[in-house]
């Protein structure tokens, strides 16, 4: 083999390992150490025969929770959240509201403002300042050491909040992460729904190996003393604060029965713009991530989860390119594989409607979608563009 040829063959290897094990090998791994941490705990379990599942709390014993929603010209959803709210079956009396509205300008502030009750404390803001400065002044109105978070788009399940808060009787607890699920148009379930099964999937393993990493902004809740204020720049809040409280000494837990329903985008593209932000918010944060005090498990997950898949769209492009100086018969077909791919990806994007009547006809056109959103990202955070304006998705 020449070398040109030998450098290509050593690029395109490399490329599709690291491919490979981001969305193959590391679930498989992660699986075996799943399967291997259940039984140690079955034979636990049945040599000591104590309780493996955590208790709920009732009635007196519950503690006092703040539930945080910060709102940015949500006035589309914030009546089915209020209602929601009223269904929860968590204490009224023990359950403090804070809603913040961040400089909307719809009638989001109209329809908070008429919203009267006692246990609801309304905060709106004059101007937009971010969603991490409206958390951070939520926080200070806080009444109650729990804290939890949510979304004016997600509605709880009504046990939701008492799934959540029953792990904080375990003081080294700091945080719980609940569980999303995405209802929607067919094209979501296609793409983003199936997208999140597997990712619940990934996270239920990791977090019984104790390695959860990242909370759904939508649902999760945490230790007043292990909030740490945002910086106003900060965009990826939902993994930052789960990092700082682990950074604090506490364990980050993920609980798959605290439940919550969220409106996924209605098409791939609704997606797009998101995905774009929050990639550039990952690779300007991604110093800080490493500086944080991790377990080798934790950091091991991390590495494996998250910055992998954070590098997958250019191996994406080193695989193609190394490919087309090959010519070999195994390496045409691997080439005329990638191609089909995104052929695949291009028959989702041009021809969505038909593509909707086939299962998983989609899927191609997201994955393309969510990393050439990584590309883009990574390219503003080149630039030193920062978005921490959020806004709601809904094309």
């Amino acid at each position: 083999m020449k070398p040109p040829s030998l450098i290509a063959s050593w690029v395109l290897w490399i490329s599709f390992g690291v491919i490979a094990y981001a969305y193959f090998v590391y679930p498989l791994l992660l699986f075996v150490l799943y399967g291997l941490a259940q039984i140690r705990r079955d034979l636990y379990y049945l040599l000591k025969r104590s309780e493996r599942r955590v208790g709920s709390q009732t009635g007196e014993s519950l503690p006092g929770v703040t539930l945080i929603i910060p709102a940015h010209n949500e006035e589309g959803h914030l009546p089915d959240k209020i209602e929601n709210l009223r269904q929860m079956r968590y204490p009224k009396e023990k359950l403090q509201v804070v809603f913040v509205s961040d400089g909307s300008t719809d009638r989001t502030n109209e329809i908070l403002s008429s919203l009267h009750d006692q246990n609801a404390e309304i905060v709106i803001l004059p101007r937009r300042l971010g969603k991490p400065s409206a958390l951070n002044e939520a926080v200070t109105r806080a009444r109650h050491d729990l804290l939890a978070f949510s979304d004016t788009s997600t509605l709880f399940a009504p046990d939701a909040v008492e799934k959540l808060i029953r792990h904080f009787v375990d003081p080294s607890v700091g945080g719980v992460c609940g569980a999303l699920k995405f209802r929607g148009s067919g094209e979501s379930q296609q793409t983003e729904g199936v997208y999140w099964k597997f990712e619940n999937v990934v996270r239920l393993m990791e977090a019984r190996l104790g390695a959860t990493l990242t909370a759904s902004g939508a649902i999760y809740a945490l230790r007043r003393e292990a909030y740490r204020p945002l910086d106003s720049n900060t965009v990826l809040d939902d993994f930052v604060v789960p990092m700082n409280a682990r950074n604090a000494g506490f364990r980050i837990v993920y609980d798959p029965e605290a439940t919550a329903t969220e409106v996924a985008p209605s098409s791939v593209g609704g997606e797009f713009a998101r995905r774009i932000r929050l990639a550039s918010g990952s690779f300007h944060s991604l110093s800080d991530f490493l500086r944080i005090r991790l377990d080798t498990v934790t950091r091991f997950a991390f590495t494996s989860h998250k910055l992998c898949r954070w590098i997958v769209p250019f191996f994406l492009i080193t695989l193609f390119v190394s490919n087309c100086f090959l010519s070999s018969t195994f390496y045409r077909v691997l080439l005329v594989s990638q191609a089909l791919f995104y052929v695949w990806a291009g028959a989702g994007f041009f021809f969505q409607r038909p593509m909707r009547r086939i299962r998983y006809g989609l899927l191609g056109y997201f994955i393309f979608a969510m990393n050439l959103a990584f590309l883009i990202g990574f390219c503003r955070f080149l630039t030193g563009r920062k978005d921490v304006m959020w806004q709601r998705v809904s094309s």
